[in-house]
């Protein structure tokens, strides 16, 4: 075990893993991150709470982490942006989050501030998102910063995760990519939200081609589609992401009042697929500001009850 975390435990013990994402409020409310964290216990196997998301000021993660794992509820994924921060600012982030006792990271550039709610902010980018999993994996397994010195006694113990776009344009250098991150010493990788399963398929079968398979987990993104509006915006605007038109016409003949019970039926069925996929070894599921609808996503995919390890 490299930190012995609940996801890392599940992963490791061939069960089929199920994350979620719990969205940090933009005050200092700490109910909030409470009420989510119940919505989504014992239904998944751990949470990204995510780091200023779009580019919006929230409640830290670490800070929102560091509430679930207080009042044991679920197990937290903290995600660290190297948008908002330089090397030295991440390394004491990372020793503050692993001394409260969260044990999961997800690693990630971040979405540039021009899309936020400060678009005049100045980007740090100091790092890159591999260089931050091999900086982290080097405090973890090597016990030193990244300029070399020496941590003094204790090291945090992470399970370090990265982010896959497998469908973005050039998708030529996109294995290439996934391949540098597992190199670097990504545990875990979790993916933008998969709809062309078929397309998706195809990527993990070159992955697992490279052993990338077997040298990490990759965890499936699911983003639970709302409205036909949704998924139109999402087919055009979000990089990597292709919503087949037989999506969105469905959505669409659903109607306003029942898009999004479709679009509930569309996850499940994903789901279904992307279990069947060579190298898939769990889901993540991105239910954007729409905690609520997870465990019954969860229940109608046949992914109840989540293992106890």
């Amino acid at each position: 075990m490299k930190a012995g975390s609940n996801l890392e435990k599940v992963l490791s013990s061939g069960e089929f893993a199920v994350t979620a994402e719990l969205g940090p409020p933009k005050s200092a409310d700490p109910q909030v991150i409470i009420e989510k964290g119940n919505i989504l216990k014992g239904y998944v196997d751990a949470v990204n709470i995510t780091d200023n998301q779009t580019a919006i000021v929230r409640m830290a993660s670490i800070a929102a982490g560091a509430i679930v794992v207080k009042e044991g509820i679920v197990e937290p994924v903290m995600q660290m942006v190297t948008r908002d921060r330089n090397r030295i600012a991440i390394q004491s982030d990372i020793l503050g989050a692993a001394a409260l006792g969260i044990k999961n990271c997800l690693c990630l550039a971040g979405d540039h501030h021009s899309s936020g709610n400060h678009p005049s902010a100045k980007n740090v980018y100091d790092l890159d998102s591999i260089q931050l999993v091999a900086m982290l994996k080097a405090m973890r397994d090597d016990k030193v910063f990244q300029c070399g010195e020496e941590i003094e006694e204790v090291q945090p113990q992470l399970f370090i995760g990265a982010a896959w776009t497998p469908l973005a344009d050039p998708k030529e250098i996109r294995v290439i990519r996934l391949a540098k991150k597992v190199a670097a010493g990504a545990d875990f990788i979790q993916t933008q939200g998969v709809y062309d399963v078929k397309s998706f398929a195809e990527s993990m079968k070159k992955a697992c081609d490279m052993g990338l398979c077997e040298d990490t987990y990759i965890l499936a993104g699911i983003i639970p589609l709302k409205s036909a509006g949704m998924a139109t915006y999402m087919q055009k605007s979000v990089p990597g992401v292709n919503v087949p038109d037989e999506m969105i016409k469905r959505l669409k003949d659903a109607g306003r009042k029942r898009a999004g019970a479709e679009g509930r039926k569309i996850a499940v069925e994903l789901i279904q697929q992307l279990r069947e996929v060579e190298g898939v070894r769990g889901v993540h599921i991105m239910a954007i500001e729409w905690e609520e609808r997870v465990p019954g996503i969860v229940e109608k995919a046949g992914l109840l009850p989540r293992p106890s390890l």
